[in-house]
């Protein structure tokens, strides 16, 4: 095992003792970025001029960690992994990862993503598709899915990403990782490019819970510069960890972890659910009350159609200014409409074009009753059923998507055939966005070499609460800190 694959404590007591040095961390991972870069594609930028910084008493003093590519760093390139930015560079940078490099953290790569933060596969960032580095014919998921592929090959501790829909938890899955994304506002998102305001969250990809404690510790704090940031002084989340078990009691949702429900099931949805019940007999184990709770399957059903029309709505919204003339690549035309319609009909992928396509036309006059309004109603209804739950129970605990990675080559036997309840699975992580909980997923087996992950998630501001259960959960399993072998 090399320094860069153990914990952070680990790391930063290797640090002070002498028996490593920030300046051969920073070596060992621009080398391990190159290696991963031939076999997961997993960056836009590789910073072979990162400098080392003086260990001081801060966990994170001296050590290298990445930087998802729609995070804003003042003079180093920031794409969002889209060919409208891709000589981007800005002259500010963003809030939580100043905060990170103030404490003396090193930023050694940009991490590529699906374009925009929008998409689940990683296969449509402007440098091209990210593989998995358990099985690299599958997917990381997405959007965060450079960060994922990093963390899991042991290029650094802990990586940022943002999580709109379920973009750091799933990639953290399906790449056997954990990812945390906390309270809406705990950590400032000035300096994220937006996708949708409402539901984008800046989080982390780590390998253990507690390393996710540490590094959100630092991260997290009240901006003026954002106005949906608040005071979070009084959480500490690493000794959150340390601290006896504080859950008493969980719930399941039958409708989405009852095999039963699903008709004629894959072997792998088999699978991920047997593994998902022998969790939870782990929980028992520990003391924890779990019970099965019912939710309507129709509201479930709708969570993914709500989060196409709000998302899109707002992205539209959001990127209406990449017009190719404030910044950007310069569209070709002989009027400005031509210029920007040249820059943006060129520039953006064809997912991204028919989602500000969606986007406008829920957002028409005419049709906001019966779209977006109406979403945003039922994105209430599922908020407000979470939160009557997280009344009598400390979190909702639910796997994660419908099994392992998925390959990247198309199902084009499932074009058209997407089944309403398995999606509802796959997707019920965008609850977490829709009412801001503290949501944090945690690797919890395997199947057939892949990693699979469960999903703890919390009541608004009860962070402490989350990441103490999930580390708990996770030393009782034996998933800490692993990475695959692609970088071996």
């Amino acid at each position: 095992m090399t320094y860069l694959e153990k914990s952070i404590e680990q790391i930063h007591e290797a640090l002070i003792n002498g028996s490593v040095t920030s300046e051969s961390l920073i070596k060992e991972s621009i080398e391990k970025s190159k290696l991963i870069q031939e076999k997961c594609n997993a960056f836009v930028t590789i910073l072979e001029d990162a400098k080392p910084k003086e260990v001081t008493e801060n966990l994170l003093s001296g050590i290298p960690f990445g930087v998802k590519d729609n995070y804003s760093t003042k003079g180093i390139l920031s794409t969002g992994s889209s060919n409208t930015l891709k000589d981007y560079v800005p002259f500010f940078t963003a809030t939580c990862v100043q905060n990170l490099e103030n404490a003396g953290a090193i930023m050694v790569n940009k991490t590529a993503m699906d374009e925009f933060g929008m998409g689940g596969t990683g296969t449509t960032a402007h440098t091209g598709t990210i593989k998995n580095p358990w099985d690299t014919t599958r997917m990381c998921a997405g959007s965060s899915s450079g960060s994922a592929a990093a963390v899991a090959s042991g290029v650094y501790p802990y990586a940022l990403g943002s999580d709109t829909g379920d973009s750091i938890r799933k990639p953290a899955a399906y790449c056997g990782i954990v990812g945390y994304k906390p309270t809406y506002g705990m950590i400032s998102r000035y300096g994220l490019f937006p996708f949708a305001s409402s539901l984008d969250h800046c989080g982390v990809l780590t390998r253990s819970v507690k390393d996710a404690a540490i590094v959100v510790d630092v991260m997290k704090g009240k901006d003026p510069r954002d106005m949906t940031s608040w005071d979070s002084s009084n959480i500490h989340l690493k000794d959150a960890t340390e601290k006896p078990l504080q859950a008493k009691k969980v719930c399941y949702i039958k409708e989405l972890c009852d095999i039963k429900n699903y008709e004629n099931p894959k072997e792998e949805l088999i699978k991920h659910l047997e593994n998902f019940h022998q969790t939870l007999n782990i929980l028992k184990n520990m003391g924890v009350t779990v019970e099965e709770v019912s939710v309507d399957e129709t509201l479930l059903q709708a969570s993914a159609s709500v989060y196409v029309v709000l998302s899109c709505a707002e992205a539209t919204s959001n990127l209406s200014n990449l017009t190719g003339i404030i910044f950007g690549p310069r569209g070709k035309g002989n009027t400005w409409e031509e210029m920007m319609m040249d820059h943006r009909t060129k520039g953006f992928s064809p997912l991204i074009k028919r989602r500000f396509v969606i986007g406008s036309y829920v957002l028409q006059k005419e049709n906001q009753e019966r779209y977006f309004k109406n979403a945003a109603r039922v994105r209430r209804l599922l908020v407000d059923t979470w939160k009557k739950l997280f009344e009598n129970y400390d979190a909702v605990v639910l796997p994660v998507g419908t099994g392992p990675a998925k390959p990247l080559k198309e199902d084009k036997d499932m074009i058209g055939k997407i089944d309403e309840k398995v999606q509802a699975l796959d997707e019920h992580l965008q609850i977490g966005n829709f009412g801001g909980f503290p949501s944090i997923t945690i690797p919890n087996g395997f199947i057939g070499n892949l990693p699979v992950g469960i999903n703890i998630t919390g009541n608004c501001y009860q962070d402490e609460l989350v990441l103490n259960l999930a580390y708990h959960l996770e030393n009782e399993m034996p998933y800490k800190g692993q990475t695959s072998e692609v970088s071996k």
